[in-house]
This record gives structure tokens, C-alpha cells and sequence, in this order.
């Protein structure tokens, strides 16, 4: 035990030294880098700042730093990122994007680089996954739409290479036929997850000649898009066509009107990715090991919706 006197003049000359230990030493002493990496696919998007916070708040109290990379939705890009991760000797990575080989997985397990995943990982040795139940806030959104008496809905969705993406889409369908919606291909349109790409399809929808009177997209900076668009065609969100988000970024509650929008839980996820981490970090192979979480969204009802 050191002398309380003792530690108090360390301290003292510390503080006046203005000292700061090194940590790439100290690492190289313990074979430790106590840096977790967190891997995004589009920084620019609102979302995944929140995400990032969320995963550093988390990290940062269990005495970790974060390494950030993103992908862009690039699979050249992705593999660098990786590689990035590797070469830095994370202890750990928080993979929250869709576009992820098989060949990457491979190369992090290799090395016995504990990996969690969003929606797509396949749990096991190393490897944990968060399954989002899209399915979940999705039927709430198309629910509230019904119960507003809307009956013809139509749905933008986000780039087919996305896991997420697609599976948004493909819950959205299940639930018009659930309840027994009228169903048109033309009322589904394609868009990018950013803004531009809501503008584009939403245009499309206002050419119809029998258009839907409800569109939910499936991601809020689509939404954003799709009420600038109708906004320059002379149409008023909610009176002539009610708009439906996902994600509930921060921007969503200042939209005018304010965005009713799917809530994506990204504390929640955050914290349960960083528990995966932790848990396999702590106590790699064990049997008590939890491989696998589960993270519910929910519809927030603000004022891009209104009664038929």
C-alpha cells in the first residue's frame, strides 16, 4: 500500500508536470489496446451520429475508447475498415451496417476478434447479433394509418443491398395484407436512405393518377424528402397525403409539421452491443455467454399524419 503521503507529492508532480501516462506503451505492455471499434455505414446520415454517442457513452464507462469508421455503403470501403480495426488490434468491433462479406466476418473470427452485429451476424463463437423486430414498429405505423381511415398506403423504400432495408420493405407488405389493404406495385418506390432519393420517388407518387393518401418511408431523411416534394407540388402534409418516417432522428421532431416516425431504440442498441463486447471480452467461450439480443421500435405520433 503506498503512503498517503507519498501518493500525494506523485500527484502533486504530476499535476505540475502536466503529465499524461502513454497509452500506445502501455498497451504494448499488456497486449491490450482498450480500444472497441464501431463501424457505420453513412456518418452523414443523423442516425448513426446518435448511434456512435449512444456506443461511446457506454464504452467510455467501462474504461474504453471508440475507433469510428464509415463505410458510405461501400464494400471496397468496408473491407479497409476492417482492415483498419485489425491493424489497430481493437479488442473488439460493433458492426452496425448491412453490407458486410463473408470474407470480413472470416477474417475478424481469425483472429479471435470478438464482432457483434446489426440484424445480420450469425450468432456464435465470438459472434453476437441484434435482431431489430422491425415487423413491430411497422405494424404500429400502418395500424395508426388504418385507424386515421387511410387505406391506400404506399411505401419508399431504401438501397435492395441493405438487409435492413429490405426487411422494412418486406414488413410493410405483410402488413397490408394483414389487414387486408389494397395492394399496387405502383404505389412502392425506391429511394436511397438520404433526402434527394425521397424528393425523387415521391415525385414519382404524385404522377399517379390514383395515388395513395398515406407513404411511410423507411427512414426519416427519406420522410424529409417526400414533404419537400409534395410541399412544391402544391400539396399540404397532412391535409392531402400523411407522411410516415423511420429512425426518429432529432431533426424529426422540427420537421414542418412535425415527423410521425417509427422509433429506432439506438441507446438500447448501443448498450446491448457494448454488452456483447464486454461479455466475450470478459469471459471468452463461455457457457453462460449470451449470443443474441433482441431491441423493439415503436411509432411516435407527431403532426405528418391526420384523419382521412
Amino acid at each position: 500500500m503506498v503512503d498517503p503521503k507519498t501518493a500525494k507529492r506523485v500527484w502533486k508532480a504530476i499535476d505540475e508536470l502536466n503529465y499524461y501516462p502513454d497509452v500506445h506503451a502501455r498497451s504494448l505492455v499488456s497486449g491490450k489496446s482498450n480500444i472497441l471499434g464501431l463501424i457505420v455505414s453513412d456518418i452523414t446520415n443523423p442516425f448513426f451520429p446518435d448511434l456512435v454517442k449512444g456506443f461511446e457513452d457506454v464504452v467510455v464507462q467501462h474504461g474504453y475508447e471508440i475507433m469510428v469508421s464509415s463505410t458510405n455503403y461501400d464494400p471496397a470501403r468496408m473491407a479497409l475498415c476492417v482492415r483498419r480495426m485489425i491493424e489497430r488490434q481493437v479488442e473488439g468491433v460493433a458492426i452496425m451496417t448491412s453490407e458486410m462479406e463473408e470474407h470480413l466476418v472470416e477474417q475478424l473470427v481469425a483472429r479471435r476478434v470478438p464482432t457483434v452485429f446489426l440484424d445480420v451476424g450469425t450468432p456464435g463463437e465470438g459472434i453476437s447479433n441484434i435482431v431489430v423486430e422491425y415487423a413491430h414498429g411497422i405494424n404500429e405505423a400502418v395500424q395508426h394509418l388504418v385507424d386515421l381511415g387511410h387505406r391506400k398506403l404506399g411505401f419508399v423504400s431504401g438501397p435492395e443491398t441493405l438487409e435492413s432495408a429490405r426487411t422494412r420493405r418486406s414488413a410493410f407488405l405483410a402488413a397490408q395484407v394483414r389487414l387486408g389493404l389494397p395492394q399496387n406495385d405502383e404505389w412502392i418506390g425506391q429511394g436511397d436512405h438520404k433526402v434527394d432519393g425521397g424528393v425523387r420517388a415521391m415525385n414519382k407518387l404524385l404522377q399517379l393518377t390514383d395515388r395513395p393518401t398515406a407513404v411511410m418511408a423507411s427512414n426519416d431523411l427519406t420522410a424529409i424528402g417526400m414533404m419537400s416534394a409534395i410541399r412544391k407540388a402544391g400539396l399540404s402534409v397532412p391535409k392531402d397525403i400523411s407522411v410516415v418516417g423511420f429512425d426518429d432522428i432529432w431533426q424529426a421532431e422540427f420537421t414542418d409539421p412535425p415527423l410521425t416516425t417509427v422509433r429506432f431504440p439506438r441507446e438500447q442498441v448501443a448498450e446491448q452491443a457494448c454488452r456483447a463486447l464486454m461479455s466475450d471480452i470478459a469471459k471468452p467461450n463461455g457457457s453462460e455467454r449470451q449470443y443474441e439480443y433482441r431491441v423493439e421500435p415503436h411509432l411516435i405520433i407527431r403532426e405528418s399524419t391526420a384523419r382521412l
